[in-house]
């Protein structure tokens, strides 16, 4: 558990980062801004398993929720200046994204808990974690989920050289590839650190940036009802949840999506995942 328990300390240190991040959504969809304020902490159907699929040009739609996928010409995406942070569109959708795995003790319940109400949600895996258990990638592939790019060792981004921040990148990449059956679209800075490097190489690579709208903090291990309690009064049209299925002890998250899930659709909300674009 050494690995979890270096998450959870470097997590403590930089808690101030991750509720920036939290906080700061209310003035931004998926609006650009300056290279100045790129440099400030901010806070989306997943293919068949490789041997299920034939090679493949799709691409992930930016976020609009649920909706016809629309086609695009092939190119290079362009370099954001701030993460999106939250879906558009019309409808009751939110998304549902759990970081730092996969983890064999805590994600098998948490995709348990999806396939019992028959939701898809997003997985930010680590490299480090996924390459030990690739055949939870090929279970996310098989269900429906989609699998984003979280690095390989979860390290603070900002403080890197370039090539460093690619390698972290590109390695996690291989791996879900590898296991998942297709690239990552999405990328997620750790602890929601973000730079003009990370834009540009995540844009490099075919990634869109993603962070989210509200923060559990069920990486601090604040107790099940108070996880459940964040997911409940932060439900909205277009929220985007942070909670963890890795990086420490996630037995409080794992009992809280089995309460919460069935709240949001006893409400009416749909938990959905980026629809895919042909380019």
């Amino acid at each position: 558990m050494e690995k979890d328990q270096l998450f959870t300390r470097r997590r403590m240190l930089l808690g101030s980062a991750a509720v920036l991040g939290a906080a700061g959504v209310g003035g931004a969809l998926m609006s650009g801004g300056g290279d100045e304020a790129a440099r400030t902490t901010a806070g989306l159907a997943g293919p068949q398993a490789r041997q299920a699929l034939k090679p493949s040009a799709f691409r992930l739609q930016p976020l609009i929720g649920s909706g016809t996928p629309h086609t695009a010409a092939p190119g290079k995406l362009k370099v954001r200046h701030q993460p999106i942070l939250r879906l558009t569109g019309k409808g009751r959708n939110m998304m549902l994204t759990f970081d730092d795995g996969p983890h064999p003790d805590y994600t098998p319940h948490i995709l348990d808990t999806l396939a019992k109400y028959d939701v898809r949600a997003m997985f930010f895996v680590c490299g480090e974690m996924a390459v030990e258990n690739k055949e939870l990638l090929a279970r996310m592939a098989e269900e429906g989920h989609v699998v984003g790019n979280h690095t390989w060792t979860h390290p603070l981004l900002t403080e890197m050289a370039r090539r460093d921040i690619r390698d972290e990148i590109e390695r996690t990449s291989d791996v879900i590839e590898d296991a998942y059956g297709d690239r990552p679209q999405w990328f997620r800075a750790p602890y929601g650190a973000w730079n003009r490097a990370t834009f540009q190489l995540g844009a490099e690579m075919g990634m869109e940036p993603m962070a989210w709208t509200v923060d559990t903090t069920d990486w601090m291990t604040p107790g099940t009802s108070t996880v459940v309690k964040r997911v409940e009064h932060g439900a909205a049209p277009g929220v985007v949840i942070l909670s963890h299925d890795a990086g420490g002890d996630r037995t409080q998250s794992v009992r809280a999506i089995r309460e919460y899930l069935p709240y949001l659709l006893d409400h009416g909300y749909h938990l959905t995942v980026p629809p895919r674009r042909m380019t």
